[in-house]
């Protein structure tokens, strides 16, 4: 098929929906299918380039300087303004009419309701060519970073989850990766349009259980004789990684340690409050192929994140064979299920994920459970059953759309 994915965050920028949309326009394209994907600019200037196979399509931006652009290493001081701020390409609609003519798309995807996003689906719907749509915000996610304040932050939010669900409602085939997600996208609204749960998916080939080498732990200047809990992630205040470093401080355990992977605007902050701990380290920005190794220094995973519409790092713990310890919030509680492969605290709570943490660290026999059942749990979402049900999608509303047009012609 000739597809069309159109995102605002794409590689090698680093968050869940750019390694989404790049894992996959590449899986497509491996498949045989013909992929363009169209996303901003990295530099400001349009042009055109194959990446890993696939024709992308990067459109003429600008900065938003309040944001880092999760490529470049943030300041350690968090600014007003970055020198390097999120791109966003805020009148794309000549340059998507252009791709879209040239290309003539069998469907197109839309990852994001950002100016890209609203171009492509104007255009497809004016051409009748059928759109797919994966929402993968939350209005949080907007809110935090830009720090709204708290007696403004929930009439607003509840406005963007409006809008969110109207640009769906604009779609032929909704999905969300998770079911909880979903639940949350309804929330009660007059749905017409198909929606189903499709996990982000992980390339389940690229992680394996099993404890790094030794020499990997002398690298980063770890212990290889302590436990690990691990964070991977954006360190940014909506993924609120203070909280994971607090209840890990509150366990006080011997021989243990907190590796916090991952750049963000917070950073710099919680460096410098417990920098002085020589058993709390931050490790930085490390991305593929050494990440799947670093995966393998912990013994248990640990988040504090509530705005997760899934998390893909979740899923890539979970393949490694990590225990889990995430709060009940989003839709974390379909990848760490309670008492199962990991433990789910109440948001906010430090002394309840400490005490998961106590557990989980001192009783080897809980551990090896717990990430027997990971693995299990993150076979559900192999990134080949993503890719099938994509596919099976993309036929079904572009077939809807041929009947649709045959009819007209009678």
């Amino acid at each position: 098929m000739r597809i069309v994915i159109a995102t605002a965050v794409y590689h090698p920028m680093i968050n869940g929906v750019a390694v989404f949309s790049y894992n996959l326009a590449r899986g497509l394209a491996g498949r045989g299918n013909e992929v363009v994907v169209i996303c901003p600019s990295q530099t400001g200037k349009s042009y055109t380039r194959m990446v890993d196979g696939v024709k992308t399509c990067y459109l003429r931006s600008v900065q938003a300087k309040v944001y880092p652009d999760q490529i470049h290493a943030v300041p350690k001081k968090k600014k007003l303004f970055y020198k390097h701020g999120f791109r966003v390409s805020v009148f794309p609609q000549k340059e998507v009419k252009q791709i879209l003519a040239e290309f003539q798309p069998d469907v197109v995807h839309v990852q994001v309701s950002d100016p890209i996003g609203l171009s492509v689906v104007s255009y497809a719907r004016k051409h009748g060519i059928p759109v797919v749509t994966t929402e993968h915000n939350q209005p949080e996610v907007i809110t935090e970073p830009l720090g709204v304040p708290g007696f403004i932050k929930k009439p607003i939010d509840a406005l963007l989850a409006a809008y969110f669900a109207n640009r769906q409602s604009k779609s032929d085939f909704v999905t969300m990766p998770t079911k909880k997600a979903i639940m949350k996208l309804l929330d009660g609204r007059d749905f017409k349009v198909p929606v189903a749960a499709v996990s982000n998916g992980v390339d389940l080939g690229c992680f394996k259980p099993g404890r790094a080498e030794e020499k990997l732990y002398q690298e980063y200047g770890l212990n290889a004789e302590f436990s690990t809990v691990l964070y991977v992630g954006r360190v940014d205040p909506e993924k609120n990684v203070g909280a994971v470093v607090k209840a890990f401080l509150k366990v006080d355990l011997p021989c243990s340690q907190l590796v916090v992977v991952g750049d963000g605007v917070d950073l710099a902050r919680l460096r410098k409050k417990y920098g002085e701990y020589n058993n709390i380290h931050f490790l930085g920005r490390i991305v593929p192929p050494e990440l799947y190794k670093v995966y393998r220094m912990g013994d248990v995973f640990a988040t504090a994140s509530e705005v997760e519409t899934q998390g893909i790092v979740l899923i890539e713990a979970a393949a490694t064979g990590l225990p889990l310890i995430a709060v009940d919030a989003g839709a974390v509680s379909e990848i760490c299920v309670n008492d199962e492969n990991g433990f789910l605290c109440q948001p906010g709570n430090i002394d309840e994920m400490a005490e998961a943490l106590r557990k989980i660290l001192s009783d080897r026999e809980l551990r090896a459970k717990f990430a027997e059942k990971s693995v299990e749990l993150a076979r559900e979402h192999d990134f080949e059953k993503t890719l099938d049900k994509f596919e099976n999608i993309y036929k079904k509303v572009a077939g809807q759309s041929n009947r649709q047009v045959a009819s007209k012609v009678v």
